[in-house]
């Protein structure tokens, strides 16, 4: 397999946009990736598009040829489905496709267009992600699915209200810098708890928006990427399962998903979780991010919020989590959210972030689809593998 970087990157705003089609946004995500890499557009060779759910949102299925059409991109064009990690597994499988030295350079764009449709329609949509027969079904949203983790959590380790709240304010914080962020503006822990209950114990505000945008990023294999101005390398890349419906795993309060493809990722890096300097991770909903530090390794099992509280996921604290903002503040349009969230490394990671660490020199995503049974990890870096 061949070292891979990350060239170029390009995003819309996220927010609602109701004078664009999820085809004016991928032309607008996929040009300014294609302007940053320094390429023409016949220099991509392959296309590999994100989506979740472009045929119940905006009535436009086929994503894979509209968004080579609408590029300019006369070249084999794939669509990849994993509700909310479709973008991820767009990336993943693009980055498989250089590596291997079937094509040297890829585009890689996520997008979804969810404002086109009533909220109740929105949500119905966002469902069939999960078990239709055994949760969405019976009315069981993906908020009450999270809910219920919650509640597990917060019952078996005693987690607490606040420290969910920890979890959007701090990625508040951090989105009011981010000017392609949905919501910009900071909230504090009470306004978080006085917020309006969604599912119980989850108020408003620990929840991800519905959210249209696009994003996109130009990868190159080794022979072209080291004449690039600022690569990006990528170091590894994981992909786990569970099953689809919660009530079937093992435990409500831990992804099996997201251990395995983390360790998937780590390995092939040839890094430990503790090299990292940030992390991008799902948040979807607060308790999602708590859990995540779990499985990752960053703290004990029930020890999440405790981490949240101390301070360890701000900007200056021990790993930086969702620098730009999170899926919470940045917005969270399903199919986009993988590949923003590699964009928001790869920034990092080549000193143009809006809010930039100090000499970063590895970073990781973790996108999650559904309630956990999908799982993708990726780690960047600014040096090639050995």
């Amino acid at each position: 397999m061949r070292n891979v970087a990350v060239v170029g990157v390009g995003q819309t705003k996220f927010g609602e946009h109701w004078d664009k089609s999820i085809r004016d946004m991928i032309i607008e995500a996929g040009l300014a990736a294609v302007r940053d890499a320094k390429i023409e557009r016949g220099d991509v060779q392959s296309l590999f598009i994100g989506c979740m759910s472009s045929g119940r949102y905006a009535g436009q299925e086929h994503l894979g040829a509209l968004a080579a059409d609408s590029l300019g991109m006369r070249v084999p064009a794939t669509r990849f489905e994993g509700a909310c990690a479709s973008g991820s597994l767009a990336f993943r499988n693009a980055y498989v496709d250089v590596a291997s030295g079937r094509h040297d350079c890829a585009i890689v764009i996520g997008a979804e267009k969810m404002t086109d449709v009533k909220g109740p329609e929105a949500i119905t949509s966002l469902a069939a992600a999960g078990d239709q027969e055994w949760e969405a079904a019976i009315g069981l949203t993906f908020a009450g699915l999270y809910a219920l983790m919650a509640r597990k959590h917060m019952n078996d380790f005693g987690t607490t209200r606040e420290q969910l709240a920890m979890v959007s304010v701090n990625n508040h914080k951090n989105g009011v810098a981010n000017k392609n962020a949905q919501f910009r503006m900071p909230i504090s822990v009470d306004d978080v708890l006085k917020s309006s209950i969604v599912a119980d114990p989850l108020r408003l505000l620990d929840c991800s928006p519905i959210t249209d945008g696009a994003a996109a990023l130009v990868i190159m294999s080794e022979n072209l990427a080291k004449k690039a101005a600022n690569p990006v390398w990528i170091l590894g890349s994981g992909q786990g399962s569970d099953t689809i419906a919660l009530h079937d795993r093992a435990s409500f309060t831990e992804m099996a998903a997201t251990r395995t493809a983390a360790k998937e990722a780590l390995s092939e890096a040839k890094i430990n979780i503790n090299d990292l300097n940030m992390i991008e991770v799902h948040d979807c909903f607060s308790i999602n991010e708590i859990i995540a530090l779990e499985d990752l390794g960053f703290c004990e099992k029930g020890k999440g919020g405790r981490f949240v509280e101390d301070g360890n996921i701000d900007i200056n604290g021990k790993i930086p989590v969702n620098t730009t903002g999170g899926l919470k503040a940045g917005g969270h349009p399903v199919g986009a959210t993988g590949v923003r969230q590699a964009i928001d490394i790869v920034r990092q990671l080549r000193g143009d972030s809006c809010n930039q660490l100090k000499n970063p020199l590895y970073g990781m995503n973790l996108n999650v689809g559904g309630s956990g049974a999908t799982a993708v990890v990726n780690i960047f870096g600014r040096e090639m593998k050995q």
